[in-house]
């Protein structure tokens, strides 16, 4: 193929003895006219080539099909008010719904905000939301084009009118209310170059813990906490018994937690009592018991556990580390519940306060999506999904009893998904999903889509993801696998795949790989590969590790350059995970994997189509625009190689249902056609 021509400058620089080309670093600047003009001949470019793919038809169909089905999120219970989101499957963003009652909310309930009201092309998306604890204020924060900076502002419930009261530059925070509702906590980035677009690519500094008073001007807020490294995050909790403030404190993406309360005095915050004052464990706070704190924490205990402590930080378990995964545990009016993971399958358990009379709730048939609890009320919501179906809302009683809540959705659009059979197979010691169509066999190999993250103790499994129905109706089969490095079986599995043992995540997906050609299900002309962010890094690490086990490769908003990630926005935090460049010795370690420097000229690539977004501010664009224009000038096989930057949208959460439907068509079109999946 001859490619839109992609300018290679002559950029050397020596780290840590070596001679590091950097050809395509002019491609780091989103907002240069350059970049731009090559962002737009790659689109058109891309959008030429899959235009005479047959496959696409059927995929946009079927696409827009799937994502008009009406939906809903998880309820929840704040203030003397129910919410959930909604969409009627004709909607670019979820509405949020208020109600007095759940009866009420059931029925219908009434619109307290539409997003799709912010922006004409529906990009600007929810973040999240809270309540004052007197039920007066919806407090919102709205994320631009797709960015990961918030502004919060606020809406009265009663009325649903707004009030005027903005706050602005905030990262990663929600709106936490002070006891008296006269003001609330969230997390201030400071702006380093005068930019809080999305398209700005400077390092993050760490968050200022601040308050802010409703009413006042944001030049008037207090701060509360900060500190002079980089990259520390604060999250703030108010007890159930508004007695403290608790300050949970992390370096970037460590799950090390330090855990600090402040006292809530007539005059403001007291001097913080610091529970545990190192980075060392995993804690989670959940509730107060009297005194003390109720705790998730996985120090002694690699797969978690639930602990008493005391003010000083001494340790009594209520729930001992077992043989299952402890993913959350939320407070409850009687105690607490637990969501663990048996092989990566979700068990909800409910407890009294001191850790007695456990029962299980009685809901199967899918992955825990979403689950929402309080220490101020009896019953609570969850969310599951499956891979064909999205969100099935349940509320669960005291006793651990739950309803399925149907009524929630509301809208005419029907979808019926591909009855479909999951199997839990092995590869070695590496677990996956191997997922068809129920009226089809494994007699003979098939196209195949395999699918992986491995990092950030963030655990995968069979839910739901907008794609998976249209690629097992086709006729594909669908992979997803559990890596080491993510959270499906606790700390010590997750250490297993981070730093100097990062490799091991790229040799887990290979394993399977091997495995499904090996045992007949697919081969390596049929199997096509994707993954996200993290996942992204390990299709780039995967395809130019073993270019000849994969037919294609989809990486998505992937870290590519990982000699360079740690100076763009937020990179500098996922250290835990990748280490540092600085470092001399993580730096070889970085230099071993990194996707965008393992790309050899005159190699046969996988055929491959890379998605980004040019608001991207967590995964910046660069990474992968500097891979592709590497990947083409290396390609030696007549597979394409492309990108699809799609615009005002970020690293994907909030990103509106019709830009959903296509990229996700014009990605499985891409599988489909290499893959030789004959689409009904």
């Amino acid at each position: 193929m001859t490619y839109p021509e992609s300018r290679r400058d002559d950029v050397v620089e020596t780290l840590h003895g070596h001679q590091i080309a950097d050809p395509y670093r002019w491609l780091e600047d989103p907002d240069a006219p350059d970049t731009k003009d090559w962002v737009e001949r790659q689109n058109a470019f891309t959008q030429a080539e899959l235009s005479g793919y047959a496959e696409r038809a059927w995929f946009q169909t079927t696409m827009s099909t799937i994502l008009a089905r009406p939906r809903a999120g998880v309820p929840a219970q704040k203030a003397g008010w129910y919410f959930v989101g909604r969409n009627d499957g004709t909607q670019a963003q979820e509405v949020v719904f208020v109600a007095e009652s759940l009866d009420e909310l059931l029925a219908g309930g009434r619109v307290l905000l539409d997003p799709n009201k912010l922006s004409e092309a529906g990009t600007d998306s929810l973040g999240s939301y809270t309540v004052s604890p007197d039920g007066k204020y919806f407090a919102y924060g709205i994320n631009e084009s797709g960015s990961d900076w918030t502004t919060f502002r606020l809406l009265d419930i009663a009325s649903g009118e707004p009030v005027d009261d903005v706050v602005t530059q905030s990262k990663f925070s929600e709106a936490t209310w002070l006891p008296d509702s006269s003001g609330y906590l969230y997390l201030h980035y400071p702006v380093a170059d005068g930019s809080s677009e999305g398209t700005e690519t400077s390092g993050l500094a760490s968050g200022r813990l601040t308050l802010h008073k409703v009413g006042t001007p944001q030049s008037e807020d207090v701060l509360v906490l900060a500190f002079p490294d980089n990259n520390i995050f604060i999250a703030p909790t108010v007890t159930e018994d508004d007695r403290y403030v608790v300050a949970a404190i992390t370096q970037g993406t460590d799950p090390a937690t330090k855990l600090w309360l402040f006292p809530i005095t007539s005059d403001g915050l007291g001097e913080p009592v610091k529970v545990v004052d190192e980075f060392v464990d995993e804690i989670f706070f959940v509730r107060m018991s009297g005194d003390q704190l109720v705790l998730q924490t996985d120090r002694d205990a690699s797969r978690g556990r639930v602990v008493l402590s005391t003010l000083d930080g001494t340790f009594t378990d209520l729930v001992p580390e077992g043989s299952s995964t402890l993913q959350s545990t939320q407070a409850t009016e009687q105690g607490f519940v637990t969501l663990t993971l048996v092989d990566a399958e979700s068990v909800l358990t409910v407890y009294a306060l001191d850790g007695s009379d456990a029962r299980v709730v009685d809901v199967s048939g899918g992955a825990v999506v979403g689950l929402n609890a309080s220490a101020k009320h009896a019953d609570f919501f969850v969310g599951l999904s499956t891979v064909t179906d999205p969100t099935a809302s349940y509320v669960v009683s005291a006793s651990g009893e739950a309803r399925a809540l149907p009524e929630l959705v509301r809208g005419s659009a029907a979808y019926t998904p591909p009855v479909v059979s999951v199997e839990r197979r092995v590869a070695g010691a590496v677990p996956y999903f191997l997922i068809t169509r129920s009226d089809l066999d494994f007699n003979t190999p098939r196209p195949t889509l395999m699918w992986g993250y491995g990092g950030f103790r963030i655990p995968v499994q069979a839910d739901y993801r907008p794609g998976w129905p249209a690629w097992l109706a086709a006729g594909g089969v669908l992979v997803i696998t559990n890596l080491r490095g993510g959270g499906e079986y606790g700390s010590e599995w997750h250490d297993a795949g981070r730093l100097k043992n990062k490799q091991n995540v790229f040799d887990d997906f290979i394993a399977v790989a091997s495995h499904l050609q090996e045992t007949g299900v697919t081969t390596a002309d049929q199997l096509a590969i994707h993954g996200r962010s993290n996942g992204g890094l390990l299709i780039g690490a995967v395809m130019t590790q073993r270019p000849d086990l994969f037919k294609v490769a989809l990486p998505g908003v992937g870290v590519l350059d990982m000699l360079r990630f740690h100076k763009f926005t937020v990179g500098a935090a996922w250290a835990s995970d990748y280490g540092t460049p600085d470092d001399p010795d993580q730096f070889e370690d970085l230099l071993a994997y990194s996707p965008l420097h393992r790309v050899v000229d005159g190699t046969a690539y996988p055929a491959t189509l890379a998605v980004t977004g040019d608001h991207d501010d967590r995964v910046v664009p660069l990474h992968s625009h500097k891979y592709i224009a590497a990947l083409q000038h290396a390609q030696s096989a007549d597979a394409p190689i492309l990108t699809r930057v799609e615009v005002n949208t970020g690293h994907g959460f909030g990103k509106p249902a019709a830009m959903v439907a296509s990229e996700w068509a014009d990605l499985l079109a891409f599988a489909a056609h290499h893959t030789g999946l004959q689409v009904p």
